[in-house]
């Protein structure tokens, strides 16, 4: 990469400057930072917590609390408590032909790290990821979504408080601002968002040759088998479908169930739904969609399966002008609902005879980001697992996956590139450079040119 200068992102060159010039931060110097990073979130929570709601036009407190403030922080303990051990050199296994010898690799720095993140969760899909990156020694610029310029405004005042500007900064602006920062010659690049723009981030980064974790989305199903207790199975999936109205890139974006059980599920979520949210238009009850083009897609989107024959389900309760929990059966194939994930409180209940014929259904889709799987017989969880691909799984919950810090999280296919939190995170912002030394003999010194005996003798012995 040529070292030339970026005058609309002055800091990218101050950065990758520091970058080179420290390329291998110490370990307290990496702790520090993330002491630093716990300390803006702690200090700061309730301020994050109100703009979050402002940006949202009402989001509950306990929501953000729960959801972003509380998995943040566990991240941040848990990289501190392991880093050490992370950033060891790892010895690995030399063939006896290169013996005597030593090999091993050493986790190093990449450099700069751009980040985007989305408006859904807009503190921890900007600062999760931010943790596997200082953790691994990197610097970061963070571009948030401009769908909540009060929260992005916040963090970047936060930022320059607590962070020296060539370690971490950010960068606000509209469309235009994202599309030049996805086209930075960073030494990696992390995108939290949607398929469609998602491709868009690839094809400018790729220009650069950037590596990139693109955190995606898709139609990710929960299956429940035969087998399993709907009101159990309710529970878990109004959880992991109505929190935060469904705007959740792992939210479950419709539910396979046996035939004859569709009606009979859909009362128990509404039952459940009612009550998890008794007082949905109070302030902190229930949250709301983010835009106004958002809720009319959603909107649209139930008329258009109304319209096709399906049948709407909504809990009894006021939710004001909020889109309230809404369950929609045997709603047409073709439409909106089947066809592309949904990103607010709408669930699908489609019936299937087989598990073979529900694992057909998801299998004409994009390979999901999620998976959830009802089931206590282990056949049936067999069955499901090997039959449909997923980024990743939960079985007889929601969401939970994505809250382990030793378990990877991302995508597959359509709904993302590589994976990151906890060790795989700071595995996918290093380099993971191999290193070789001979002993106090080099076999292959000796058999080098002018090629004799010894040479042929090794070509038959390694060559079989």
């Amino acid at each position: 990469m040529k070292d030339e200068a970026h005058p609309e992102f002055p800091a990218f060159d101050t950065m990758r400057k520091a970058s080179r010039r420290d390329r291998l931060p110490e370990l307290a110097t990496r702790k520090d930072r993330l002491s630093s990073l716990r300390r803006m979130v702690v200090e700061n929570r309730d301020e994050i917590a109100r703009v979050i709601d402002t940006d949202f036009g009402g989001r509950p407190r306990k929501e953000t609390e729960l959801l972003e403030i509380v998995p943040l922080l566990n991240t941040l303990r848990n990289t501190s408590r392991h880093l050490g051990r992370w950033m060891r050199d790892e010895r690995r296994h030399v063939a006896w032909p290169f013996q005597p010898g030593s090999a091993w690799v050493r986790h190093e720095p990449l450099g700069v790290v751009g980040i985007i993140s989305p408006w859904n969760y807009p503190l921890l899909l900007a600062l999760g990821p931010l943790v596997d990156v200082l953790g691994a020694g990197n610097r970061a610029m963070i571009k948030p979504s401009e769908l909540t310029p009060g929260f992005s405004e916040l963090l970047k005042r936060l930022v320059s408080n607590y962070f020296d500007a060539d370690v971490v900064t950010v960068e606000t602006g509209g469309v235009e601002v994202a599309q030049a920062f996805s086209a930075l010659p960073f030494d990696h690049l992390i995108f939290t968002g949607s398929t469609a723009v998602g491709r868009k981030v690839m094809q400018a980064a790729a220009a650069n040759l950037t590596p990139v974790t693109l955190e995606l989305g898709g139609k990710s199903p929960a299956v429940v088998a035969p087998d399993y207790p709907l009101d159990k199975a309710a529970r878990s999936i109004v959880l992991g479908k109505f929190t935060n109205a469904g705007q959740t890139c792992i939210a479950p974006d419709y539910v396979l169930v046996p035939e004859g059980k569709a009606e009979a599920l859909a009362r128990q979520i509404i039952d459940r739904i009612e009550s998890a949210y008794p007082a949905a238009r109070s302030e902190g009850g229930y949250a709301d969609i983010i835009t106004a083009r958002h809720r009319n897609r959603l909107v649209e989107a139930v008329e258009e399966a109304r319209e096709g024959g399906a049948t709407i389900l909504r809990p009894s309760g006021d939710y004001g002008d909020k889109i309230a929990p809404t369950l929609v059966i045997d709603a047409p194939g073709q439409c909106l609902l089947l066809r592309e994930e949904i990103f607010g409180p709408i669930l699908p209940i489609v019936t299937y005879g087989s598990l073979d014929e529900a694992l057909a259904f998801i299998n004409r889709h994009a390979r999901p980001l999620a998976l959830y799987a009802f089931t206590d017989d282990r056949t049936a969880r067999g069955t499901i697992l090997d039959g449909a691909i997923s980024g990743g799984v939960t079985l007889n919950g929601t969401l939970l996956h994505i809250a382990q810090d030793d378990l990877p999280f991302g995508g597959v296919g359509d709904s993302g590139i590589g994976a990151y939190h906890g060790r795989d995170g700071f595995r996918r912002m290093s380099h993971a450079r191999s290193i070789y030394k001979p002993g106090f003999f080099n076999a292959f010194e000796v058999i080098g040119p002018p090629f004799g005996k010894l040479a042929d003798f090794v070509i038959r012995v390694l060559g079989r």
